[in-house]
Formats: structure tokens, sequence, C-alpha cells
């Protein structure tokens, strides 16, 4: 009687709802972050904090938004500004909190065919490079550092989309992806510092532009609604919005580095 009673029991707990077993959440995030190791660093201090797991889909920002609209994941945590307050307006997201900041440089060959390097104008550089036709990688991908990209060339009056040729590449992938095609074909190419500084392809690349305000990368992080979408879990995705942005989360950040350099500088108290 007692085995059946046991059988009765492990049969019933197989049939709990898997979130009833674990609790976890779903972040969309952008692959800066993720491909920076940053995550690798901050989510083991959250998960043994409060036993919360997170799983994060590292995807372009405009996409991992879009994860948000649809409701696939609890918390978005991305890097274009714009775009962020358009998602919270439409009533995707219960709040914006910035949360840190780096910058955007601008990598290229060390021989530098457009001559930028050295340079604090980011729009100058971009000019240069339309004029020598030097090879140009984007990412393509509706991401943070591509809507970057993109404003940078409207600010330098080039209308990218009609005045493109052979130099221009869109590979429609993530940083990593970015910048091993820009060391295979010297070019030059737009990329958040934290990822930069953890790339280890470098081949003949180098930081050419850098400095410039219109280079700051504001990282913000936003609970997806739960009135649109009543699968949120709301609770347990505030609590990781709430540590990140706590003075604990906040040290987190602050504390990750590669070679003693800092990657990302926390900002939420502002």
């Amino acid at each position: 009687m007692g085995f059946l009673k046991m059988a009765l029991f492990a049969l019933a707990f197989a049939c709990l709802p898997v979130h009833a077993q674990q609790r976890y959440i779903t972040v969309a995030s952008t692959t800066s972050t993720e491909q920076s190791g940053l995550f690798k660093h901050l989510l083991p201090i959250f998960e043994k904090k409060t036993g919360i797991q997170v799983r994060v889909v590292a995807l372009g920002t405009g996409q991992a938004l879009d994860m948000g609209r649809r409701g696939d994941a609890d918390v978005v945590f991305v890097h274009a500004r714009p775009l962020e307050e358009k998602f919270v307006a439409e009533g995707y997201g219960v709040r914006r909190h910035e949360v840190m900041y780096n910058d955007f440089v601008l990598i290229g060959p060390k021989a530098d065919p457009a001559r930028v390097a050295g340079g604090k104008d980011v729009v100058q550089a971009f000019q240069r490079i339309h004029q020598a036709k030097a090879s140009f990688v984007s990412r393509g991908d509706r991401s943070g550092t591509h809507f970057a990209e993109l404003e940078l060339w409207k600010a330098a009056a080039i209308d990218i989309a009609g005045d493109r040729g052979s130099w221009y590449r869109e590979i429609g992938q993530g940083m990593g992806p970015a910048l091993n095609t820009a060391a295979g074909m010297n070019a030059y190419v737009l990329s958040d510092r934290g990822t930069w500084l953890s790339f280890k392809n470098r081949g003949e690349l180098a930081v050419a532009v850098a400095g410039d305000r219109r280079l700051f990368n504001q990282y913000g992080i936003m609970l997806v609604s739960p009135e649109k979408h009543p699968g949120v879990k709301k609770d347990i995705g505030q609590a990781f919005i709430d540590w990140i942005v706590s003075s604990e989360g906040q040290g987190a950040i602050a504390a990750y580095k590669i070679g003693g350099e800092q990657l990302f500088f926390p900002n939420a108290s502002n």
C-alpha cells in the first residue's frame, strides 16, 4: 500500500505545470549583453539570491521588443531608447527603467583606407567611409546597434538605403558575427564597446573613432505588460528588474571587467 501511495504521489507531481516545479523568467535581451559576458557574470548572483532562474533569449533590440509584444518574454532588456519608449507608450511595457550605459565605437582596419582613425567626429568618419567606398559591415538586424548606425548615416546626410554598393555589406546577424565578418574583410563596423572588448578574433581591426557624444549607448529594462499578456510572470519578472536597479545589482554591473577595463556603467539612480 505504501508503494502505491508513493507511485501516485510521483505521478501527481509529474503532472504539475512546469512553473509550479521551477521558478523562472524569460528575458528578451540584446546580443551585446549576452556576447559581452555580462549575463554570465550577473545571473548566477541573482539566481543564488532569489532561486529564480533567468532564461535569456539574445536578439537584436527590434526582435527582442517584438518578442515582448507577442508576450513571449516576461522582461525586455535592450538599448534603443526611442524604440523602448514607443514600446511602453503602446502599452506593451509597464515602465522603462534606465540600467546602465557604455558607448559605441567605430572599428576599422589598421590600414584605415577612409583616413578616420583617431578622430572624435563619428559623423565625419561615416562621410569619409562613404566617399572612399571603404568596406563597411552592417548588422542589418534591427538591433540597437543597427538602429544607432542608421541614425549616424542620417546625421551624415547619406541615404544609405538608396546609396549603397558592394562596399556596404548587411549580414542580418549579431555583433559577434559582424565583428568576425569585418575582421575577415578588413572592414569598418560600428560596435558596442562591451562586445568589442570581449572579442578575440580582431585580426587587423582596431578602434578608429570613439568619444563622440553621439556614440553614447544607454540600456533600459521593462516588464512586459501583464494586462496585454496575462501569462507574464509579473511578480518574479519585477523581482529581477528590482534587483538589476538595486544597489546590489548596480554594483555587480560595475564589477564586471575584462582585462581590468569596465564594460558597463550603472546609472539606474539617474
